[in-house]
């Protein structure tokens, strides 16, 4: 299996994005968002997915965080789109349950070329230091129909706002793991009877 490894640079009228992942890292990470609780997210998904993943993001702030968080759901879905290449020989299907203290998140996830979100959370409209708390849908939402995945999110419990998103993160960075690993017995075939993902 060639290095899977992705960069892609995104600059619109909002936001100046560069990101760079590595599917089969050690988890390290250097995030600059602007956004302090975002970078937390985006630092915890790289560690627990052991992804070695970079950020920038120079975005509107002033006018709030929504474009700076959705625009790296898009940039990020579309490095690991890249870096993922063909598909052939991965696991294609992750999923996990994440303690995060009293917060407990589901994600399972299956690389399949449908890029869909399926969120059954209750996550109010509060603010996380500067981070608006209903955008973590909308990174989410991006992510997935720009890597091309099938991601379901559930909260199974959780009170705390910060330990709930903090579980998805990390549930999702699981889950993808699993997905994206090489799986030695699928060899280099495809993991799909028909033939294409």
């Amino acid at each position: 299996m060639s290095e899977r490894v992705a960069r892609i640079a995104r600059t619109t009228k909002e936001t100046d994005i560069d990101l760079s992942v590595g599917l089969d890292g050690t988890g390290k990470t250097d995030v600059e968002t602007g956004i302090g609780f975002f970078d937390h997210m985006l630092t915890a998904f790289g560690r627990h997915g052991l992804f070695d993943l970079q950020v920038r993001c120079k975005g509107d702030l002033e006018v709030d965080g929504h474009h700076s968080v959705e625009d790296t759901g898009i940039v990020m879905g579309q490095a690991f789109a890249q870096a993922l290449g063909d598909k052939r020989g991965i696991r294609r299907f992750g999923d996990i349950a994440m303690p995060m203290d009293e917060a407990l998140i589901m994600a399972a996830v299956d690389i399949s070329g449908r890029g869909q979100l399926y969120w059954d959370a209750d996550v109010p409209a509060v603010m996380v230091g500067a981070f608006d708390a209903t955008l973590a849908k909308e990174f989410f939402i991006a992510f997935a129909a720009n890597a091309g995945v099938t991601l379901h999110i559930r909260q199974l419990a959780g009170e705390n706002t910060h330990h709930v998103i903090e579980g998805m993160f990390k549930a999702v960075a699981r889950a993808m793991r699993q997905a994206c690993e090489p799986d030695p017995r699928m060899g280099d075939a495809l993991p799909s009877t028909k033939g294409m993902l």
